[in-house]
């Protein structure tokens, strides 16, 4: 397998980017390339971290990287790591030897959940020595902060909006870490970047497996959250501590880790730093939304022992 080592020597996720202060994509983005290191080949489909990390003729990255369209992200890195498996195979030099190669996705939760959900079920189905990184800010914050199937119950977004006959969103937010186990994967997880430190290590043990991997990062976007910039990590370890957004290992299908929650927050406290559920404090009838999604902190906690 490829080497992991925690990487200290240069910053392979360079400063200069146009990412948006308090960006919690951005914050992943670092965090996956100190661990992932300079043999990684990343490929990355249209969205937020490509437009902001490399507008032409600059990059900010220090490593292979890849960008391709939206729909593709998965069916690419797949191609590449097949051409690095057969150069192997050939004896081929002037190329990296395939068990030095970290091969990664990173994409966001619209080309995850929505619009290369094709292309990563193929992938994963194959079976693709490829670790799948989602930086999950809950929706298309680049074209406009529409909503995705990542969008979460009575958020307010551009195609999802709060007004007199609506609450926001109106249905749940799709489990893709649920879908993904279901195809196979080797290693799936949830992380935060509000526990670096959490999600630096299931980086490392991602590299690991042999196959495909999934793993879900939890990404604040204040321009699309409607948050102060300096709130990000605050927001991101709230979604943790009232059990909206659990953080936990699967290894071949079953629930192997699962960090804890001591003296667990009620989700009002995670949603009122928010604009986009502003709606839901002052509109006639927000109160039962409020109500269905502590319900969703509350299943989570039982299903996943968050308290125990």
């Amino acid at each position: 397998m490829a080497s992991n080592k925690f990487s200290h020597e240069k910053d392979l996720y360079n400063s200069g980017h146009r990412a948006c202060p308090g960006c919690g994509a951005a914050l992943a983005c670092k965090y996956i390339v100190e661990v992932s290191g300079e043999n990684t080949i990343m490929v990355m489909p249209t969205g937020c971290m490509e437009v902001t990390s490399t507008p032409y003729p600059e990059s900010a990255w220090g490593i292979s990287w890849i960008h391709n369209i939206f729909e593709n992200s998965a069916a690419v890195s797949a191609g590449i790591e097949t051409a690095y498996k057969s150069f192997k195979k050939r004896g081929k030099e002037g190329y990296m030897d395939y068990d030095d190669v970290n091969f990664v996705v990173l994409a966001g939760d619209g080309a995850t959940f929505d619009i290369g959900i094709r292309s990563l079920s193929g992938m994963m189905e194959r079976g693709h020595n490829v670790l799948y990184i989602c930086y999950d800010n809950e929706a298309y914050m680049n074209t406009g902060i529409q909503r995705s199937g990542s969008t979460p119950l009575g958020a307010s977004t551009t195609t999802s909006p709060a007004g007199k006959e609506s609450y926001g969103e109106d249905v749940h937010k799709k489990d893709m870490p649920a879908i993904v186990a279901a195809h196979g994967c080797t290693y799936v997880a949830t992380a935060s970047v509000a526990y670096p430190e959490d999600l630096k290590n299931k980086i490392k043990k991602a590299f690991e497996f042999d196959g495909p991997k999934y793993l879900q990062v939890y990404a604040p976007c204040p321009r699309g959250w409607r948050i102060e910039a300096e709130n990000t990590i605050e927001i991101a370890r709230l979604a943790v501590q009232t059990g909206l957004r659990p953080v936990f290992e699967m290894e071949n299908g079953e629930v192997t880790n699962v960090m804890k929650v001591k003296d667990r927050k009620p989700v009002e406290e995670f949603l009122k730093l928010q604009g986009r559920f502003k709606h839901l404090f002052k509109k006639e009838g927000g109160e039962k939304i409020i109500q269905e999604i502590q319900k969703i902190a509350d299943k989570n906690a039982e299903k996943f022992d968050l308290e125990k």
